[in-house]
């Protein structure tokens, strides 16, 4: 995406470069001041004047610290601002400045972290511009270096294709710089924001806020790119001075075998391919060579070839690393043939196998190292998504019981007050004799529209009741029992009660009274007109719940039920020990009996 550059890349590269560039000069600055300062202190600790100074030299490097969190807000990036203790007033508070751990981390930080990484930045981004520009003009001054026996239209052309490519890739390289620089500074000074909108100098491909936060795709690049870099500087020079190849040559093979392993990262073939030809390429402008100098595979070419390795084995399936290692043993039976007839005496082909023989041990260990390492990645992010996965069926788990909670309460609650609402006005016309019509038709949509909002409540009910759950939340015991009956007796059913007080747990009076609420319910809307029969009493160690009606009258239509509210009791009772037994009575009535041991359960 750098290879067209548009007015956005510009920008960035423009913010790139304002990061990067002034950071080693800042840095430079602050150790100058710093550790003079810093040492001064330390040395004259011991007479107490150093403890004077010491608060001086922290407030200067929180100074840098804050001016490069400035940098980093400049470029795009939202800074945490970092908590310092407060100061004090006189002497007392300057000797607090010495107790504050963030000040000594934002000393650490500038004297001794931030130059390492501002060098490199600012020396990669220079060295980089450099060779761009040496290339892109060496048709001027390339006219006054010796002749070096290359026609002068080839060290044109090659000059300004390597020019070019360092141009187009520089504002790649830069960027990788700048997220460098970022990577390393912003947790020691601070921190971003996490999840926070970030003002960007430039936008995002999907058009939104970038997140500048690294990811784990940008350690690969960054990481592999250093090592490609590295490889450059260092193959470059070994290569044209050991080998004797003219340096252009030296510099294009380098390049290639370093290339390959950063293209390894996203097109395994093309960093095979790239490998091997490099590999080959190598061969040709290093042979004839010296019978003392490694060959066919100089150690800067066994370096680049091992990296590719390494990329293909971690990042990509076996075949591709264990193809390159192949390639690159066939290329050892290859080298016999381009050699020289003098190169094939008995000591320098010695050579020649004892190299080869390095070159596929040393690279079939890299292979296998690779691969090992990767299929312990692929088990850890298996375990990670899974223990991803049970958190997440933790979590639905806790959602359904919770909405089974919520569906019994509802049930409970809203259930039995409905029924008692259908009941009291589809009675109405027989328990107040003498309304008009016009009293009696509004009772009876009442009646009606109560029947719809429970059938549809009981829907709703048996969407949310998924799984059983014990009730987490008792609301009311056994002393609000004859409050409920009251309640149902309001509709004009004959309610006799025998409760005989007894001091129970909260839980064993809860679930005896949601027993007791869904009996009268049943009994409400099963057997209209029925005498109903409660009796709830303590009977050694176990609380004794019984609900019992006789026959409905002839001419009633039930109300029809959702068929929870029993099986919602025995879990209750069952949850807590007992036994719920429910069934016809003689002479056409219906009895549910619940014995309940009133001592908790132990738990498990």
């Amino acid at each position: 995406m750098f290879l067209v550059p548009d007015r956005h890349s510009l920008r960035r590269l423009g913010h790139d470069l304002a990061l990067v560039l002034p950071g080693l000069a800042l840095t430079l600055l602050s150790i100058v001041l710093l550790l003079p300062l810093a040492a001064v202190s330390a040395a004259l600790a011991l007479v107490w004047i150093g403890l004077l100074l010491f608060p001086l030299t922290l407030s200067l490097a929180s100074i840098f610290a804050r001016l490069d969190r400035s940098r980093l807000r400049r470029w795009g990036l939202e800074m945490r601002e970092p908590r310092y203790q407060a100061r004090g007033r006189g002497a007392t508070g300057l000797l607090r400045l010495v107790t504050d751990p963030r000040r000594w981390l934002d000393l650490a930080f500038e004297a001794l972290i931030a130059l390492p990484v501002r060098v490199l930045t600012v020396g990669a981004t220079v060295a980089w511009a450099a060779l761009a520009l040496g290339g892109l003009t060496f048709w001027f001054w390339g006219r006054f270096l010796p002749d070096s026996g290359m026609p002068v239209p080839g060290q044109w052309a090659l000059a300004l294709v390597l020019g070019l490519a360092l141009a187009l890739s520089f504002p790649a390289m830069v960027h990788a710089l700048a997220l460098l620089d970022i990577v390393v500074s912003a947790p020691l000074l601070g921190g971003a924001v996490p999840g926070s909108p970030r003002r960007t100098p430039f936008p995002s491909i999907a058009g939104g806020a970038v997140d500048t936060r690294v990811r784990e795709g940008a350690w690969t690049w960054m990481t592999v790119a250093f090592v490609s870099f590295v490889l450059v500087v260092v193959s470059w020079p070994v290569t044209a001075a050991l080998y004797d190849v003219h340096p252009a040559a030296a510099m294009l093979v380098s390049i290639a075998a370093a290339l390959a392993g950063l293209l390894a990262v996203r097109w395994p073939w093309a960093g095979l391919a790239l490998s091997v030809l490099a590999a080959l390429s190598m061969m040709l402008v290093t042979a004839p060579v010296q019978a003392s100098l490694p060959w066919p595979w100089p150690v800067t070419s066994l370096l680049a070839h091992c990296v590719t390795l390494t990329v293909l084995a971690i990042l990509h399936r076996w075949y591709w690393s264990v193809s390159a290692w192949s390639g690159g043993a066939l290329l050892t039976l290859v080298s016999l043939l381009i050699t020289e007839p003098r190169m094939r005496a008995e000591d320098a082909l010695r050579e020649i196998t004892t190299n080869g023989v390095v070159l596929v041990a040393i690279s079939g260990g890299v292979v296998l190292l690779g691969l090992t390492v990767r299929q312990w990645l692929l088990v850890s992010g298996q375990v990670e998504q899974a223990q991803t996965l049970s958190a997440d069926q933790v979590r639905r788990r806790h959602e359904l019981e919770e909405r089974s909670r919520i569906a019994r309460e509802l049930h409970d609650v809203v259930a039995h007050s409905m029924s008692v609402i259908t009941v009291q006005a589809g009675t109405a016309k027989f328990r107040l004799p003498g309304m008009d019509s016009q009293t009696e038709q509004e009772f009876e949509d009442i009646a009606a529209s109560s029947r719809q909002a429970l059938g549809e409540m009981r829907s709703l009910l048996a969407t949310l009741r998924t799984d059983d759950s014990l009730d987490e939340m008792p609301m009311p015991g056994l002393g609000d029992v004859p409050e409920l009956l009251e309640a149902s007796r309001a509709t004009g059913a004959s309610i006799s009660a025998d409760l005989s007080p007894a001091d129970v747990p909260p839980t064993v009076g809860l679930t005896a009274y949601r027993v007791v609420q869904e009996a009268l319910s049943n009994a409400l809307r099963h057997s209209r007109g029925a005498a109903i029969r409660v009796r709830v009493v303590p009977s050694a160690g176990t609380l004794l719940v019984e609900i019992a009606n006789t026959a409905p009258d002839t001419g009633q239509d039930p109300i029809p039920g959702s068929g929870l509210g029993l099986a919602g009791a025995r879990e209750r009772v069952t949850a807590l020990g007992g036994t719920v037994e429910a069934g016809p009575s003689a002479g056409g009535g219906f009895i549910v009996s619940a014995e309940i041991p009133i001592a908790d359960p132990l738990p498990g």
